[in-house]
Parts: structure tokens; C-alpha cells; sequence
């Protein structure tokens, strides 16, 4: 058991097991470092879209309300229409019964 421990202290030691360990940790550093950029990236790439989808949503709304508001005004048009058809309805039947008397 000590030749073990002995053998793995003279490789551990060594200026070619150190490199390597270092190469190791500077690799598994960079990946962090590349997952948590792609992760960034893609949160703006949503944060984008989100965005689009925000100002197609406003966009759809405030047609929505004009056409809304076309709407009052073509029925308040009709409104007028036939409060005039009504009374020129009224007029002429004021006349018939004038003319039959």
C-alpha cells in the first residue's frame, strides 16, 4: 500500500501530471464558460421574441379598437338613417291623414 501512495505522489508531483491537470481544469473552466454564454445568448435571443410578440400584440390591439370605433360611428350613422325614416315616415303619415280629412 505504501508503494501506491509513494507512486501516486511521485506522479502527482510531477511537472507533466500538474500541466495536465491544469489543461484539464483550464477545459471544464471554458466549457462553463461557453454553456453560460450560449445560455445568455439564447435568453436574449427569447427576450427578443418576446419582445416582437409584445409589440405585434399592441399593434393587433390598437387596430382592434379602431375598428371598433369604425363600428360605433357606422351604427350611429344607421342610428341617424332611420331616426330621419322614422320621421319622414311620420311626416307622410301626417299628410295621408291631412289628405283624408
Amino acid at each position: 500500500m505504501q508503494q501506491a501512495i509513494e507512486a501516486y505522489r511521485s506522479i502527482t508531483a510531477s511537472k507533466e501530471f500538474q500541466e495536465i491537470e491544469r489543461l484539464r481544469s483550464k477545459a471544464r473552466h471554458d466549457e462553463a464558460q461557453a454553456l453560460h454564454h450560449a445560455r445568455l445568448m439564447e435568453s436574449k435571443k427569447w427576450q427578443s421574441v418576446i419582445a416582437e410578440l409584445i409589440t405585434d400584440k399592441d399593434m393587433l390591439i390598437a387596430d382592434k379598437e379602431k375598428l371598433i370605433t369604425d363600428k360605433d360611428k357606422l351604427i350611429t350613422d344607421k342610428d341617424k338613417l332611420i331616426a330621419d325614416k322614422d320621421k319622414l315616415i311620420a311626416e307622410l303619415r301626417a299628410r295621408l291623414e291631412g289628405d283624408n280629412t
